[in-house]
């Protein structure tokens, strides 16, 4: 072979490496969550076996499977209050394997809101003092966070029951208000385990909209583990897991 088409041979070579490293970057800063090789065990069980996920910003992703699947578990690793015995996990372009318990707590109450399937609103506390709660650890103003408190109970449809205590909430308005705590940081990622496991038809759907409203108004990426089969349809993607891995392919990891 000549100098000219070795020369030739490594350049094309450079180019495809190039393109490719070009195509991985451009997937990873699209990327609001992405995580590579999770595992997880308790005890000799193996509940999460190298799992991959990749979900752009502003993005509603479903992930569905029988119990025992390993869900719950690694929405919980992704939301980081539990950590991956192996694997990688980013949110918005941080890794976040490297921060010490201090600054995980912060960037998860910045970053991060969480609804599950109980509401775990504070009894004593009214709704907007519960909605009012993250932004006050996060050092904001009363009067700042009231405010916005109030303009968060009106986006979710609940302005005049600002003033009630859990126990003067159905169990649906309660939901409301846990969707309206969460989102108070105006968090990048939406965090949502069986959100709507505990409501009745009629207000699961209420539920289910109020994601996908809230991602028009405030453009956050929402993760929902759910066996509800009418919300997965309506997400942007659904990821079936079982025995610990996802059975659906995710194309978007797909350099």
């Amino acid at each position: 072979m000549t100098a000219q088409a070795d020369s030739t041979t490594l350049a094309e070579s450079m180019a495809q490496t190039n393109g490719t490293e070009r195509s991985e970057g451009m997937i990873r800063k699209a990327s609001m969550i992405r995580a590579e090789g999770v595992e997880k065990s308790f005890g000799q069980l193996k509940v999460l076996k190298g799992v991959d996920i990749s979900v752009r910003k502003s993005e509603v992703v479903a992930i569905v499977g029988a119990s025992g699947a390993g869900k719950s578990t690694f929405l919980q690793i992704l939301g980081t209050l539990m950590t991956p015995d192996k694997g990688t996990v980013e949110i918005n372009g941080k890794e976040l394997s490297g921060l010490t318990s201090a600054k995980l707590a912060d960037f998860r109450n910045r970053e991060i809101g969480f609804v599950f399937q109980a509401h775990h609103l504070l009894p004593e506390f009214t709704a907007k003092e519960n909605v009012m709660m993250p932004a006050l650890i996060a050092g904001e103003s009363f009067a700042s966070a009231s405010k916005r408190a109030l303009e968060l109970l009106e986006e979710v449809g609940l302005s005049g029951r600002a003033s009630h205590k859990p126990s003067e909430l159905s169990g649906g308005e309660q939901q409301r208000v846990a969707v309206a705590r969460a989102i108070m940081n105006n968090p990048s990622v939406l965090f949502a385990d069986e959100p709507s496991g505990n409501l009745d038809s009629k207000t699961k759907e209420e539920i289910h909209g109020l994601f996908f409203k809230l991602r028009e108004h405030f453009g956050q990426t929402i993760l929902i583990v759910t066996h509800d089969t009418g919300l997965a349809a309506m997400c942007d993607r659904a990821l079936e897991m079982k025995d610990g891995n996802f059975i659906t392919i995710d194309s978007s990891l797909a350099f």
